[in-house]
């Protein structure tokens, strides 16, 4: 008998006819002789729901008791979906992230799997019932209930696909599968049958909303097959699968764009050694993540240092910054939050040159002007000014023949 994991999203479970839905899908997969371990969010709307109710109250609330206050929405659906199967004559029993000692570590709004206990998952199963686990949630080392980030259900179905060592993860949402980039800036985008881990994972940490990041780290680092489908129709979506000889005929798999991309510029640094350490260190430690990072060349033993980050941590990166200008003795800061990253991705690349010189072309030609670019073997990104980003998705798109007229993409 094979086991299957199925992740449900909001829109997925946003009201009762829509979770009756669920139900049912989940009994038929049931019947097709397949142990079911199912994944839910919370009810569409429900987490704003509640950080607006946060937001009523302060603008500053203690990361601890946030977590203890956005977990509650998976708890309603859960129940829910657990109740309507049960009513439909099956058997299903649901369960909290704790309960199924889902062990992470305590960076609340944004934690990290560690581990997972599957024994009570196993013997639910045992018994012929549908597991329905709660998502985005777990718990850290002194018992604190902890929440994974936004799409952390992504990453519970896929992590318990990797303890369980499940057949599949199945991630339904309310879109057919993973595009060559966002359908509604490009009417032509094309539905990816089959993408490699490796380009999963960039495009993922480069804008694309599919998927959370850390779903294709675990996909990628345990060999689950992920498969990205629509829970309102039943035919195929996109696979999320090992590197495969064929597709690296194809230069670019896609397009993403980052929209929430803050830069931040720290003016007139000492260029000694190990002053980035010294600036990059207090970033990492408060769990900000940088990305792009360019150094200008020295003028007077003084140089300055651009990076990147998301704009939610933007706020902390700017004040951890100042504090590195006061301890170093720098100029200052400059923030500019009117930017985004737009980045080609594709394993072709390691095999086929010529593609950043064609991109820089494009983007030239559309008067687009780029103002920091990274680079990686499979990747290129450019960060751009935020009113420009839609044209320059446009543009590479054409550019790279990533059409639904394309028939190799």
């Amino acid at each position: 008998m094979s086991l299957v994991v199925q992740k449900y999203g909001g829109t997925s479970v946003g009201d009762i006819e829509r979770i009756r839905a669920v139900a049912e899908r989940c009994l038929a997969t049931q019947k097709k002789g397949h142990d079911l371990v199912v994944v839910v969010s919370a009810m569409a709307g429900e987490t704003n729901r509640l950080l607006g109710l946060a937001g009523q109250i302060t603008d500053t609330p203690e990361p601890r008791e946030m977590d203890v206050l956005v977990s509650t929405g998976e708890q309603v659906s859960i129940s829910l979906l657990a109740i309507t199967i049960q009513a439909l004559g099956g058997k299903a029993r649901s369960f909290l992230g704790d309960q199924i000692g889902m062990r992470t570590d305590n960076l609340y709004g944004k934690a990290r799997i560690l581990s997972v206990d599957d024994n009570k998952v196993r013997t639910a199963l045992e018994d012929g019932e549908v597991v329905i686990v709660a998502g985005f949630q777990g718990v850290d080392a002194e018992g604190n209930i902890t929440t994974l980030g936004r799409g952390g259900s992504d990453t519970t179905a896929v992590a318990l696909a990797a303890a369980l060592k499940a057949d599949v993860c199945e991630i339904y949402t309310d879109v057919d599968g993973i595009y060559t980039t966002d359908p509604s800036v490009c009417a032509d985008a094309k539905k990816i049958e089959r993408i490699a881990y490796e380009e999963m994972l960039e495009l993922a940490s480069l804008g694309a909303k599919i998927l959370q990041v850390r779903s294709v780290e675990f996909g990628m680092n345990y060999g689950v097959p992920i498969h990205v489908r629509s829970s309102f129709e039943e035919r195929e979506g996109s696979w999320v699968i090992p590197e495969e000889v064929s597709m690296e005929q194809v230069r670019v798999r896609g397009v993403a764009c980052d929209l929430k991309a803050a830069k931040i510029t720290i003016r007139g640094v000492p260029d000694i050694p190990g002053v980035a350490a010294k600036i990059f260190r207090p970033l990492a430690g408060a769990g900000i993540n940088v990305d792009v990072i360019i150094q200008n060349v020295s003028e007077g033993g003084v140089t300055d240092v651009t990076f990147t980050v998301s704009r939610e941590d933007m706020e902390l990166a700017q004040r951890i910054s100042q504090e590195i200008v006061e301890t170093m003795a720098a100029e200052g800061t400059i923030v500019d939050e009117q930017v985004a990253k737009v980045s080609l991705v594709g394993v072709g690349m390691r095999s086929h040159a010529g593609v950043a010189a064609q991109a820089f072309d494009a983007l030239a030609e559309a008067s687009i002007n780029i103002q920091m670019i990274s680079t990686s073997e499979i990747k290129i990104s450019c960060v751009v000014a935020e009113d420009d980003a839609s044209k320059a998705v446009q543009v590479l798109h054409t550019a790279f023949e990533l059409g639904s007229s394309n028939p190799t993409t």
